[in-house]
């Protein structure tokens, strides 16, 4: 029993690394870009105009086309930037189009090659987002290029919401977009009125861009979290590594919120007010940049770097449209305490989510809870868990240990009984109950404590690989508890501490040549499986399994006080 449950583990850790492994993003052999991150494409590319997004402008292939900012020696002046600094983010918006064209956080610090510890910033160089599109009857009218007039040249937001105001006009028409931010959220609030268009209303497209900025030292892993998040009635994930380049996909709304996430950070528009539109007509997502112009990847086919994202919202006949963009990070609690499920933007387990999300859900808040109101930082927080969990198995452990040595005593019996009636199997059944109902026997019982612990750990592999809290976080001499350990001494500790874990539980049992080469095989293909992973999961495991032994050796001897007594 004990082996087949090491072999589901192994292949449950192999269907959840070994696709990483196999078909990983590769890179470009044109590095001349140097330490650009992804998203920060050569400027010389030319970018495909995006594809239709409503089935009824199929003959418009221009549709709100991405807008670049101007070249180096353009003839064009630049646009004037008009930023908002609140105590946790930074924002700049562009006088042309009032788009947005810079989000820095500023509490969390970037890894990405030449940021050089500088803050997050989300938005691609160049790629704008909250590009706003009117469509009319069977006119397109891109406010991109329109120059907008700020009510404040610089905006400060310390205590109450604060609002930035741009106005346009052209041909008797006057758009308004003002932006109300507040001090301690990364969420702000767009409020939009449109007047001079006529009776009929209109619909309005918004341009998200084009995807995030990776902001991570290891790029190619976080352009594997690279994807189209949407809520419709429920949460869906459409990542970029299944898109192929310049396809288009129209998804069936009303949707609440929909807009890109990385590993550890989020941008999208919600329309989330009661009695307010929700986001429909459908959404294009496709990769209008060629994919071997990108700075880090190279044109492998099927692979979109780069992916638009257009959300329609109706614009009634007063003109009058809303909708909240938050961009920020996938932060569990700040999430969930917005609602609409978009904590659930951030799901934990993959193809294993029904059976690891509330696990990893319920581990993330315990560790969470414990770093606040112990105040120990997240390594010795780990430390403690890994002790805690194996504390609490330890009556189950001992229940484990009783029903091994009672299935050692009654081995004898149950070999005659196989025996005797080895070709009647209803009687062999019958007779084996019999024999474990006389004897308190629980053929099951030895594997009850190994099974248990195992969706912790699954749900910890997933909460490091996917929680901004373990981000960046040092312990010791570890750098980051979110990656791997650059000197690999954590991993060499849990496999050296697996494999005394399984010598002291091999004191006493009968010798096994399967059981003396798993002894040796499982703690070297562990240590090898688990040499990349993140140290903090790392971590956990050596604390678990250290913790472990001196009940390993305890039941050890006793196993060997009751096969005295027998012999």
């Amino acid at each position: 029993m004990e082996r087949r449950v090491i072999l589901a583990f192994i292949l449950m850790l192999i269907v959840l690394v070994l696709p990483g492994i196999l078909f990983p993003p590769k890179k470009t052999a044109d590095r001349r870009t140097g330490g650009q991150a992804v998203g920060d494409t050569a400027r010389a590319s030319n970018a495909a105009p995006a594809a239709p997004i409503l089935p009824e402008l199929a003959a418009a292939p221009s549709v709100c086309p991405p807008v670049r900012s101007s070249a180096p020696g353009s003839a064009a002046a630049p646009a004037e930037t008009v930023w908002v600094s609140s105590p946790r983010a930074r924002f700049g918006f562009s006088a042309a189009g009032a788009r947005l064209v810079h989000a820095e956080l500023l509490d969390y610090k970037s890894f990405a090659p030449g940021d050089t510890g500088a803050p997050v910033q989300l938005v691609p160089v160049g790629r704008p987002a909250l590009a706003h599109c009117l469509l009319v009857g069977t006119d397109t009218i891109s406010l991109a290029d329109w120059r907008f007039t700020p009510s404040v040249a610089a905006l400060s937001v310390r205590r109450d919401s604060m609002p930035l105001t741009f106005t346009a006009e052209r041909r008797g028409a006057r758009v308004t977009l003002a932006y109300v931010f507040f001090p301690d959220e990364y969420r702000f609030q767009v409020r939009g009125q449109v007047t001079g268009l006529g009776p009929a209303g209109a619909v309005l497209l918004v341009g998200m861009g084009d995807g995030l900025r990776s902001v991570e030292a290891d790029t190619m892993d976080d352009f594997r979290h690279f994807a189209v998040v949407t809520k419709a009635a429920k949460t869906q994930s459409m990542a970029f590594q299944s898109l192929k380049p310049g396809a288009v996909k129209l998804l069936d709304g009303p949707f609440e919120w929909a807009g890109f996430k990385s590993k550890y950070f989020l941008a999208a528009a919600l329309a989330v007010e009661e009695n307010q539109p929700r986001f429909g007509g459908g959404i294009a997502v496709g990769g209008p940049v060629t994919v071997t112009t990108s700075s880090f990847f190279s044109g492998r086919a099927g692979v979109a770097t780069r992916t638009t994202l257009a959300l329609t919202l109706p614009v009634p006949p007063s003109g009058d449209f809303r909708y909240d963009v938050y961009t920020g990070p996938l932060e569990y609690r700040r999430l969930a305490r917005l609602g609409h499920d978009l904590d659930d933007a951030n799901p934990y387990g993959g193809v294993l989510r029904p059976m690891i999300q509330p696990v990893s859900i319920l581990v993330v808040n315990i560790l969470i809870w414990m770093h606040d109101r112990l105040s120990l930082a997240y390594g010795w927080v780990l430390v403690i868990f890994g002790i805690l969990v194996r504390a609490l198995l330890w009556p189950l452990n001992q229940k484990a240990m009783e029903s091994s040595i009672r299935m050692q005593a009654v081995a004898p019996l149950i070999k005659e009984t196989q025996e005797r009636h080895k070709n009647d199997p209803e009687r062999l059944q019958r007779e084996m109950l019999r024999l474990y109902k006389e004897h308190h026997v629980n053929p099951l019982g030895g594997c009850l404590p190994m099974l248990i612990p195992m969706p912790v750990l699954f749900a910890l592999f997933f909460v490091f690989a996917n929680t901004i809290e373990f981000r960046g976080v040092a312990f010791l001499w570890l750098p980051d508890l979110s990656r791997a350990d650059p000197y690999y001494i954590i991993p060499v500790v849990m496999g050296l501490s697996m494999f005394v874990l399984s010598k002291v539980g091999q004191i006493g049992v009968p010798p096994n040549p399967q059981t003396k080469t798993m002894l040796y095989f499982m703690p070297v293909f562990m240590t090898l499986l688990l040499l990349r992973f993140a140290s903090g999961l790392n971590l956990y495991y050596a604390v678990s399994n250290i913790f472990s032994i001196p009940q390993q050796y305890l039941i050890a001897r006793r196993r060997l006080r009751e096969q005295g007594k027998r012999s």
